[in-house]
């Protein structure tokens, strides 16, 4: 029986293979057509089919005709290479070159700005309220400045309003420790009404006890046995006095006022320490804002140049110039970049509405950078100068250490509360009633009779001045317990204190090494930029002559890409950095009172405060 010798299928990765081979080859071919036309006035008929660009080239030069039987050899294996591929539904060339359609959900916060953002429509909403559907449609969106920006962040951050209201707290600690250096008025008032009846009765006569006639029968004190009188009383009563009382000795009382001190100076330190914080989140945000917008123009034009190129793969394709590989291959560019695209659109609304936040602006406005991306410049000192003049008068750490000097006074009046306390007092006061008795009920005889005042008042008056010690003689170890305890936290604060200290010299030595890499890889970058600008306008033109391919047009435009993004990375990067060196050493106002300058650059002046 005999067998038919079948041709195998090539794989994926052979076809791939072969295709690559064959584009080269034909991309020597055309060069060798170019360069043996080249000088002889013949212009390569590289737009007509492959019958008529064969039939001028044999008519015009019968040295090229080996060439041409090649070209079509070429061209025959590669329709039969799109033969062997499966078939796929390719769109229309007027389909595939539309720009891709987007989310509406993800366009809306990604829109234009309408206008600037104004104070008034910048106001915070209230710190207890929720917002409903109209709030969050409300306002649009509005372009701002960096400098207007860290306004509103100061102006409008709960966190430092919060710290505000803290510092405020414990100016009013201070205040109400202060008050034991004096004395302690009070006065005191008392009105109140007594009703209550009684019934006395007589177990005995009074002639039992011979006190004479006036308690035998027939005297005025003569009492029955068993006679009996009933009665009720009322009593209105109003007092009134002052008193005075005032700690003449109290060991307690100095460290406490003291420790207040401290945590008001703690509170104060806090808030400049959040003001730092506060203006290099805005900037940083605000420069992540500009990177993102830049970013979304960038993939933006690049997917807009991958339509263009599509377009022309599927013109070549349907004059059956370019095999259909080379259209796969570029609507997979295209759909990555698309993708590229969707991200950088998607990055875009998280930094706008990531600012927003840091703002407090109101739910419906959503800001936009309104700056162009301005470089800023180098950092003024040099690492050893940035160290010294961050250690000096750096709220973080001066926070640390008043939360040290407070837990310390703290631990005397813990101690204190064992010695003697020795405390003034004075007093004095008037007071009156009115007793009235009626409802007289007499029984048996009656008794004890006796001169009765039915209506009556009283009134008095006293006073007192005295000395009182108190002396706490055991109380089982717990004032020395908690001596102890405050000894340890103290001591605690001592090694948060050095780690705080390592913490900013590393934050500073990070941003200033960041700051001098960033600043000469923006230097490379635009060397890149502008080389790879130049590759991309030489790769176009050959490109549209038939002296290059779709592979080599579309990795020069790639490294175009990278190269523009790594010099906005740059960019970004030297703000950045500065930003947070500025962090280390910003000069801020420690009294919530006093205003907050929005600086957003080091001034030599500000140095030279730093480090005296």
């Amino acid at each position: 029986m005999s067998r038919v010798w079948r041709r195998p299928r090539p794989a994926a990765a052979d076809r791939r293979t072969l295709a690559e081979g064959h584009r080269r080859a034909l991309a020597l071919g055309l060069a060798l057509i170019a360069a043996t036309t080249a000088g002889t006035g013949i212009r390569p008929a590289l737009a007509q089919p492959p019958s008529a660009r064969s039939a001028a080239a044999a008519a015009a030069d019968p040295a090229t005709a080996p060439l041409e039987r090649r070209w079509r050899q070429l061209d025959q294996q590669l329709r039969l290479l799109d033969q062997l591929i499966p078939a796929d539904s390719l769109p229309t060339s007027e389909s595939a070159t539309r720009l891709p359609s987007l989310p509406a959900s993800l366009l809306a916060p990604n829109g234009a700005a309408q206008g600037a953002l104004v104070p008034a429509a910048a106001r915070p909403a209230a710190p207890l309220s929720l917002p409903d559907a109209a709030d969050l449609r409300a306002g649009g969106i509005r372009s701002l400045s960096l400098e207007q920006a860290v306004a509103l962040a100061l102006r409008n951050s709960a966190s430092v309003q919060a710290q505000r209201e803290l510092v405020a707290a414990a100016l009013a600690e201070l205040q109400a420790a202060l008050g034991t250096y004096w004395p302690r008025l009070v006065a005191e008032a008392g009105l109140g009404y007594d009703r209550s009846g009684s019934r006395t009765t007589a177990v005995q006569s009074s002639q039992a006890f011979n006190f004479g006639p006036l308690y035998n029968p027939g005297g005025p004190f003569y009492a029955p046995a068993g006679g009996s009188v009933a009665s009720q009383e009322g009593t209105a009563t109003l007092a009134a006095g002052l008193k005075l009382q005032q700690a003449v000795l109290d060991f307690a009382r100095t460290p406490r006022i003291r420790a207040a001190r401290a945590r008001l100076e703690q509170q104060r330190a806090a808030y400049a320490n959040d003001l730092r914080s506060l203006q290099l989140q805005v900037s940083e945000s605000y420069y992540r804002l500009q990177q993102a917008d830049q970013l979304v123009r960038i993939r933006d034009a690049d997917v807009r140049n991958d339509l263009v190129i599509l377009a022309d793969a599927l013109e070549l394709k349907q004059a059956g110039l370019v095999p259909r590989l080379d259209v796969l291959r570029r609507r997979a560019i295209e759909a990555d970049n698309q993708e590229q695209l969707i991200q950088a659109l998607a990055d875009r609304a998280v930094a706008r509405r990531r600012l927003a936040t840091l703002l407090n602006l109101p739910p419906g406005v959503t800001p936009s950078a309104g700056d162009p991306i301005r470089l800023q410049p180098r950092w003024p000192l040099d690492l050893e100068q940035s160290l010294l003049a961050a250690y000096r008068g750096n709220p973080e750490l001066e926070t640390v250490l008043a939360a040290r000097a407070a837990l310390a006074q703290e631990r005397q009046e813990a101690v204190a509360a064992l010695l003697p306390k020795l405390s003034l007092f004075a007093g004095a006061g008037a007071s009156g009633s009115r007793d009235s008795l009626w409802g007289f009920q007499v029984s048996g005889g009656g008794c004890c009779n006796g001169s009765i005042v039915p209506e009556s008042t009283s009134s008095g008056w006293d006073w007192s001045v005295g000395l009182t010690l108190n002396w706490l003689l055991f109380d089982a170890g717990t004032s020395l317990a908690q001596a102890r305890a405050l000894e340890w936290r103290e001591r605690a604060t001592t090694q948060f204190y050095a780690a705080r200290r390592d913490e900013i010299r590393l934050r500073l030595e990070q941003a200033f090494f960041q700051h001098e890499a960033s600043l000469a890889k923006l230097a490379a970058a635009r060397r890149g930029v502008s080389a790879a600008l130049e590759a991309y306008r030489d790769i176009r033109l050959r490109y549209k002559l038939g002296l290059s391919n779709e592979v080599d047009l579309s990795l020069t435009q790639d490294r175009l890409i990278r190269s523009l993004v790594q010099r906005l990375d740059a960019t970004t990067g030297v703000n950045v950095t500065y930003a947070q060196l500025l962090r280390e050493l910003l000069p801020v106002p420690r009294d919530p009172e006093r205003p907050v300058p929005a600086t957003l650059q080091l001034g030599l002046d500000d140095h030279q405060r730093s480090i005296r």
